[in-house]
């Protein structure tokens, strides 16, 4: 997961102290010999670097680097990418014990004396990356880093290293206030607060009906630690962790009622999100306990907790990622039991994390009229323990029946809107069209040269990715910075180079989206692209990936063979990974060329039929070019397999923004409103006097009127 020091595979070894702070540790000789030594055979084999004859200039220099705290994070797949067979023959190798868990490998602890040691397998691989945490100095790092600490055990003859033996970045002057100020703040926060108990029975009762939690007893909420800050009325969460389970964090949980009955809550944490790892009520699971219910809320695991008895843990980011940081933590159990919530998005959150997890320990609470989330099923009075027990395994055959999908259709069709996907905010009329976005499914989009394709599908993903859903970028054609200057300009709604003392305002809120970019740029392989989807799917639970544009993983390499065919085996592999993943994949593909004054097609997408087969969605961006000023953008669905419904609607490009919006349909017209004299009395005189002389008038006009109608049958009388 870190990159290395001087060149690409060098490994530079860290220590963590805590899971969100790096600290700098000094190296004992023989770990700084082996580092060293490893840094000159790696000069040694670089042609373009000049050797070093000594190690004169690694003494006289610092190894480290100042580097910024979760900045917009960069994915990129090791360059030696690892598997769980060369993990465990490598162990074999050095005759280290191991045993073989869910999700990682056990093995004992080498930062910890052979008599404190014992049996205990304290330490864990992740299967799947090779990062390593002993859990009880709470030190990790890469697999490169364990490989390292391993050799120098052999070369010293060492039964146990010291937890400071790897080296780590220093912390900058301002990470180390901004980590000191955090601190600060839990502290004053959680000494300011007060327990339930320490509340008069009506304020306590009082708060309770605002989050809706009065079946929570004050005997739960003590033991887990819950508490009441009345300066802002909000629960707060604590975090405890460590060798010595200490403080290291909170949640604030504020309410907030909607139309007199629905309440939704606002959360905030301190550290902030990305630094934030707490598996709230792991401090009151047992070593014993073998089995628990991982919850999307911290009310819902009060909510089990108690209607149960069982352990139960709520997850740090609800049902929009499970870090794998966290998995360690989850071994122990061989039966977990995911109730994230009583919707569908919860409900494919559980099969997501199931897979991490280990499908063959894995049970699921099917969301549902009976089965809603944990808190509300306590209020409503229901059998939690039940419900528990009626969860279904996560692990299913190649073939099904009905029955075992009666429940999954039953479910589909009683939550229509949430089976829609994520709304759009920007594009109203993209949901009259598509319904929404939805995982697993494969959106090919195409537009002519130069009409904005890149800038619309940013601000489309840019628009999904404000509401939660974790984004991942490809951008090939054009470089990270200036793809993340336009989504700056977008998520900000202005120039921000007419207004650079906004900037540090609108780039610490943009950088709390849940959005990475892949660091590729130009002709790619296409495995090399999937591998690193993969692992950042896994990494980070990402749910959307945009890649820009499907011409350039048609690398060189691929010359002497038919375009056309691989094409479609890159289409098909980008079709298999949506699925398998659950992850939405938009899918850039330029169009053939056509002439200027003909619109395109579905049959104009470049390549074979592959492409729009294989989609389940296809929009195309239709510019219609003008002469005297700038062309008229529309976007046209001619797929959509969800429902069938296919349209156009017309864009209008901002400039200053960088945006597209619909236009409006009916443009109001101003009226103009005179402007009052100064004497209103003489103008209400003049009014009255006005309609009196109307009044006259309109009088004398009916009599005229009288008189003549009077007189025209006399006269036509006459004359008969």
């Amino acid at each position: 997961m870190w990159r290395g020091l001087l060149l690409k595979g060098t490994t530079c070894l860290l220590q963590v102290s805590a899971q969100s702070f790096l600290h700098q540790r000094h190296a004992p000789s023989q770990c700084f010999r082996l580092f060293t030594h490893r840094l000159l055979y790696k000069f040694r084999e670089t042609s373009c670097i000049p050797r070093l004859r000594s190690t004169d200039f690694f003494q006289s220099h610092n190894l480290s680097r100042n580097y910024r705290k979760d900045a917009k994070s960069t994915v990129e797949f090791p360059l030696s990418p690892i598997t769980v067979t060369d993990i465990k023959q490598y162990l074999r190798s050095k005759d280290i014990p191991f045993h073989d868990g869910y999700s990682c490998l056990h093995i004992p602890s080498i930062f910890i004396d052979v008599f404190t040691r014992k049996d205990s397998f304290s330490l864990f691989i992740d299967k799947t990356t090779g990062q390593f945490l002993c859990k009880d100095t709470l030190v990790e790092g890469s697999w490169e880093d364990l490989q390292d600490c391993l050799e120098v055990m052999q070369k010293d003859e060492q039964d146990s290293l010291s937890p400071h033996v790897l080296l780590g970045y220093p912390e900058s002057l301002e990470e180390q206030e901004e980590r000191e100020r955090e601190q600060r703040e839990v502290r004053e926060i959680w000494s300011s607060s007060l327990p339930f108990t320490d509340l008069h029975d009506e304020e306590a009762q009082l708060v309770k009906t605002m989050f809706q939690i009065t079946k929570i007893s004050n005997a739960t909420l003590k033991r887990f630690g819950v508490r009441l800050f009345k300066p802002t009325k909000s629960l707060v969460f604590p975090w405890f962790g460590g060798p010595d389970s200490s403080l290291k964090g909170i949640k604030l949980l504020s309410a907030q009622r909607i139309d007199g009955e629905k309440v939704t809550y606002n959360e905030a944490t301190v550290p902030k999100c990305s630094s934030y790892f707490n598996l709230f009520g792991l401090a009151l699971v047992s070593r014993m306990d073998s089995e628990v219910v991982v919850t999307g809320s911290e009310l819902d695991t009060l909510a089990v907790s108690q209607g149960t008895g069982l352990p139960s843990v709520a997850l740090p980011r609800g049902v929009s990622c499970l870090p794998p940081a966290l998995l360690p933590y989850l071994e122990q159990f061989k039966r977990v039991t995911l109730w994230l919530g009583g919707d569908i998005r919860s409900w494919e959150a559980s099969k997501i994390f199931s897979r991490k997890l280990g499908l063959r320990r894995c049970t699921l609470v099917r969301p549902g009229e009976f089965q809603p989330c944990p808190l509300e099923a306590l209020s409503q009075g229901k059998n939690l323990s039940r419900i528990v027990k009626a969860s279904i395994p996560a692990a299913h055959k190649s073939i099904v029946s009905f029955k075992q999908l009666r429940e999954d259709v039953y479910g589909e069709l009683m939550n229509t809107d949430q089976v829609a996907g994520v709304k759009w905010t920007r594009f109203p009329e993209l949901n009259r069209i598509l319904k929404g976005h939805r995982k697993g499914e494969l959106t090919v989009f195409t537009g002519p040269t130069g009409s904005g394709k890149t800038t619309f599908i940013s601000e489309l993903a840019l628009d999904l990715c404000m509401q939660g859903v974790n984004t991942l970028w490809g951008s090939f054609e054009i470089n990270n910075v200036r793809l993340a200057k336009i989504m700056l300009t977008q998520f900000a709604m202005q120039r921000l180079e007419e207004n650079l003392e906004q900037y540090d305002f609108w780039a610490d809120r943009f950088e709390e989206l849940p959005l990475y970019f892949m660091t590729f740029h130009g002709q790619q392989n296409i495995k090399t692209v999937l591998d690193t989807m993969q692992h950042a799917v896994y990494l980070y639970d990402i749910n959307h990936v945009i890649i820009d544009n499907l011409q350039f993983m048609m690398g060189q390499e691929n010359l002497s063979v038919d375009k056309f065919a691989v094409q479609d085996h890159i289409i098909g592999v980008f079709r298999k990974f949506a699925t398998n993943s659950s992850c939405h994949v938009t899918l850039i593909i330029h169009p053939r060329k056509e002439e200027d004054d003909k619109e395109l097609q579905t049959a104009s997408i470049f390549g074979s039929a592959k492409a729009s087969q294989e989609a389940d969605n296809v929009l195309i961006l239709q510019e219609k070019k003008l002469v005297t000023c700038p062309g008229r953008r529309s976007l046209q669905v001619t797929k959509n397999r969800f429902d069938g419904d296919v349209g156009i609607f017309p864009l209008d490009f901002i400039k200053p923004s960088l945006t597209f919006s619909t236009p409006i349909k009916a443009k109001h017209k101003l009226r103009k409103v005179a402007a009052k004299p100064e004497n209103e009395e003489e103008v209400k005189g003049n009014e009255v006097t006005v309609q009196k002389d109307d009044g006259k008038k309109e009088k004398a006009t009916k009599t005229a009127k009288a008189s003549q109608a009077a007189k025209r049958p006399a006269n036509e009388n006459e004359k008969a």
